[in-house]
C-alpha cells in the first residue's frame, strides 16, 4: 500500500478524552467498550483507545481515525465536533467532555505494506 492510498483511508482522526475515579475505571473501561468503543469499530477505519491511572483517577482517550470529514460527520448526525454520550457517561465520567479534537493525518508510517 502506498504513503497516499494510506493518507486517503486514514484522512482524519477524532480524539476523545474523559476521566474516572480510580475505583471505577475498570467498571467504566468495561461499560465504554460495550457501549462506544464496539459501534465505534464498525463505522470507523480504525479506533485505538488508552487509559492512563493516576493516584485518585483515570484519564481514557479514544481515537478514531476515518477516510474523510464528510465520514466522520455521517457517524456524529451532521456535526464531527459533537460529543456522543452513553447512558451512563455522567454517572462515571469527573465532567462531560464539552467537545472533541479533529486532526487531519499528514503522515502515517506505522503500516508496512
Amino acid at each position: 500500500m502506498s504513503q497516499a492510498s494510506e493518507l486517503k483511508t486514514l484522512a482524519v482522526a477524532r480524539i476523545w478524552r474523559g476521566r474516572t475515579r480510580l475505583d471505577l475505571a475498570d467498571e467504566y473501561e468495561a461499560y465504554n467498550y460495550e457501549a462506544g468503543i464496539k459501534p465505534l469499530i464498525e463505522k470507523a477505519q480504525a479506533v485505538q483507545t488508552f487509559r492512563k491511572d493516576g493516584e485518585k483517577e483515570a484519564e481514557f482517550m479514544t481515537i478514531s481515525y476515518w477516510e474523510s470529514i464528510d465520514a466522520m460527520t455521517a457517524f456524529t448526525s451532521g456535526n464531527p465536533t459533537k460529543i456522543h454520550y452513553l447512558p451512563r457517561d455522567a454517572e462515571y465520567l469527573l465532567e462531560l467532555p464539552k467537545s472533541v479534537e479533529i486532526l487531519h493525518l499528514r503522515v502515517d508510517r506505522g503500516r508496512k505494506g
